[in-house]
């Protein structure tokens, strides 16, 4: 990697393996206005936002040059500026200006910029057509109306996730990113993943909002509203309300829920330890009778609707293990039937999740019964931060309260779901017959951990060496599939969460790079080490429920087999 000095608006700055001048630019202490350039996807250089100027006059995109030593450059002269202004306004020119109801408000990137550099007016008209909404998908809705053509979305889609359900049509004034033929979403092969309206900064692709039915649920005394937190959560939303990044706030989430309308609050970690006893009873099951090998996680709803799209043969190999947010609605279904029978009143089931593609999973008819969703609504973190903020709850002074009895008990390893391994290592440690600390240790360091895209360990089991794999990212899964297929690489139990980071990076939670991601993991790992109980199958309300509602019913309530190419 190169190496050297450069003169950046006359300060002296080293750089060492920096990718592009703009990333010296930035180590610099000064901040470069960008739209298409995001440091986890490849360099695009459309926007020209982060122009700069060389001794000799030249102006080029700092994103798409390479630093050499003893480089000079400006990044504010009265040329750049006016670029600047003019690349703004242009972009204004053609973009919907519906500001004050738009779902990016406040947190629009174009609305920032305009603001920063004193665009206040628009001297051009707009000539572009108007686009039609696209609120097909049951997670995301497409705006085309507002898109600046940065191809944030296309190279998430394409580069992180492999699936190139968005890309660029048409050429010219007319040119526009869509589905292929101008489809909706709905007709497409869109898993809901939702990291297209992460990476969106202009409010062109954006979370399906389901605030109002939430609080038309919470005001509705005919609805008892219980709420499920999944761990991923917990880490995530205090960073909307100041507090240092991978905080646990479990105790405030539940607070503030009960502030807003809330009977019942539970946590999520008590489904994920039903699922770690079922996954793992399952494949130990497997294992006896020799497979079919390897066998996939089941939590992840984009990866199951990605196999259903796109490799329908490996169904076989998921896990019939529900999510645990199906699972924990399953159960909270079964336990409220007849209590509303009895009081007249309808349980009303949500759940917060870090994830969009939970929406698309609450909609699937296998978990429907009776005409009746067993999650009647999923709000994303993001959701929830809002809602806080308009119920006026001030997040960092309220008193917490702990997630209510029975179903507020969850062990370490059930926290630890929300992140990348954390699956495969719940399973591991359930196990394996050594179940001291020491083992617990040795699990902890067995390569399960980290962020590498592709990560495998191995452990005993009984006489068999059971060979495990953790991947994140779905182009990342795609390229195991075909190490497996060309038998370069053999595993027993597979991990995949399609979301870089696993669940902490959904594109539900609050936008944030690597560093945020790997912050909310060690928030999961520090919640799991302060736990009273790390094994998910020594949860003791888990032990009463497999003897009493569980008793030959764990079937009926805990499995599920996905059928071929659904989109519900």
């Amino acid at each position: 990697m190169a190496k050297g000095i450069m003169y950046i608006d006359g300060l002296r700055v080293p750089f060492d393996g920096e990718q592009n001048v703009l990333a010296v630019i930035r180590k610099a202490g000064i901040d470069m206005p960008t739209f298409c350039y995001y440091s986890d996807l490849s360099v695009y250089g459309a926007c020209r936002m982060c122009v700069v100027e060389d001794e000799n006059g030249k102006i080029d995109a700092s994103c798409s040059m390479e630093p050499r030593d003893g480089m000079r450059i400006r990044t504010n002269t009265a040329r750049l500026l006016k670029h600047r202004r003019m690349n703004l306004e242009l972009m204004l020119a053609s973009h919907c200006r519906d500001c004050t109801t738009c779902e990016k408000n406040g947190a629009c990137t174009l609305q920032r910029l305009s603001l920063q550099f004193g665009v206040r007016r628009v001297r051009f008209a707009d000539t572009r057509p108007h686009y039609e909404l696209d609120d097909t998908s049951p997670a995301v809705v497409r705006d085309p109306n507002k898109c600046i053509l940065c191809g944030d979305c296309v190279r998430v889609c394409e580069e992180v996730q492999g699936m190139g359900v968005l890309n660029f049509a048409y050429r010219g004034s007319n040119l526009q990113v869509t589905p292929a033929f101008d489809r909706q979403l709905k007709d497409t092969h869109c898993i809901s993943c939702g990291q297209c309206a992460a990476v969106c900064g202009t409010g062109a692709i954006t979370i399906y909002n389901s605030i109002g039915k939430a609080w038309r649920a919470f005001h509705n005394p005919k609805k008892r509203v219980v709420v499920q937190i999944a761990p991923a959560v917990r880490v995530a939303v205090g960073e909307a309300f100041g507090l240092p990044d991978g905080t646990n706030v479990i105790d405030k989430i539940v607070t503030a829920l009960k502030i807003m309308g809330a009977e019942e609050v539970y946590d999520t970690t008590f489904g994920a330890d039903l699922t770690v006893i079922e996954e793992s009873q399952e494949f130990l099951e497997r294992v006896k009778r020799g497979g079919p090998f390897p066998m996939f996680t089941s939590c992840c709803p984009a990866w199951v609707k990605y196999l259903e799209f796109e490799n329908p043969k490996y169904l076989k190999h998921i896990s019939t293990c529900k999510s645990p947010m199906q699972m924990f609605a399953a159960v909270l279904r079964d336990r409220y039937a007849k209590k509303d029978a009895e009081d007249g009143r309808e349980t009303y089931h949500i759940a917060i999740m870090p994830c969009t593609a939970k929406k698309m999973e609450a909609a699937r008819e296998e978990f429907t019964h009776d005409g009746k969703r067993d999650v009647d609504l999923v709000l994303t973190t993001q959701e929830l931060i809002n809602m806080i903020n308009e119920a006026g709850v001030q997040f960092t002074q309220i008193e917490g309260e702990s997630p209510d009895l029975p179903f507020g008990i969850g062990t370490g390893a059930g926290t630890i779901f929300g992140t990348t391994g954390g699956v495969a290592e719940a399973v591991v440690r359930c196990c394996v017959p050594d179940k001291s600390r020491n083992a617990l240790q040795e699990i902890q360091y067995s390569g399960l951990r980290g962020s590498d895209e592709i990560r495998t360990a191995s452990f005993q089991v009984g006489e068999n060496n059971i060979r495990i794999a953790v991947v994140h990212g779905l182009i990342n899964a795609q390229k195991l599939i075909k190490e497996i297929e060309a038998g370069e690489a053999y595993y027993d139990l597979v991990e995949v969460m399609t979301c870089r980071g696993g669940c902490v990076g959904g594109a539900g939670q609050p936008h944030g790079l690597k560093a945020r991601k790997e912050k909310r993991a060690a928030g999961l790992y520090e919640a799991d080490r302060s736990a009273l109980v790390k094994r998910s199958e020594r949860n003791p309300i888990v032990k009463e429920l497999y003897a009493d509602v569980l008793d030959g019913r764990t079937h009926e309530l805990l499995h599920v087999h996905y059928g071929k190419n659904k989109k519900k």
